[in-house]
């Protein structure tokens, strides 16, 4: 990986979360079947349109795939509708291991994100003006 460790905290500038390589195909597949929040939110984010940050979406990162994910500034952004009302623990851990290197989360509701997309785009854009310190990496 690209970047140099100070301590426990990453200072790669684009630093990549290696990842399962079984996860390509299904994050793929992800990608063709998006759900109509994820389309609207994908159309306000990519080609760097907030600050010229680069998104991606559908991101395989260890064991787990984020639904949208800016390498540069390492945030995570999950939109979670009914497909997560029963997964709050699972949810919860995913989060954690993935916190534990140094990635941050914004989580938007799916209704949010339909009938609030100007206020989700000033939260994103908010972050990424004045993100929060690095995390501290674990192993």
């Amino acid at each position: 990986m690209k970047g140099e460790f100070k301590g426990d905290v990453i200072t790669a500038r684009n630093p990549i979360i290696p990842y399962n390589s079984k996860l390509k195909a299904l994050a793929r597949e992800l990608r063709k079947r998006s759900t109509l929040s994820e389309i609207l939110l994908w159309k306000k984010i990519n080609r760097k349109q907030i600050l010229g940050y680069e998104f991606h979406r559908q991101v395989p990162m260890d064991q787990f795939i984020v639904d949208f994910y800016c390498h540069e500034s390492m945030l995570a952004i999950e939109i979670d509708g009914s497909s997560h009302d029963h997964k709050y623990e699972a949810d919860t851990q995913r989060q954690s291991v993935l916190e534990s290197k140094g990635v941050h989360f914004l989580r938007f509701q799916d209704k949010e994100i339909k009938t609030s997309l100007d206020e989700v785009i000033k939260k994103i854009y908010s972050w990424l003006q004045h993100p929060p310190g690095p995390l501290q990496r674990g192993n």
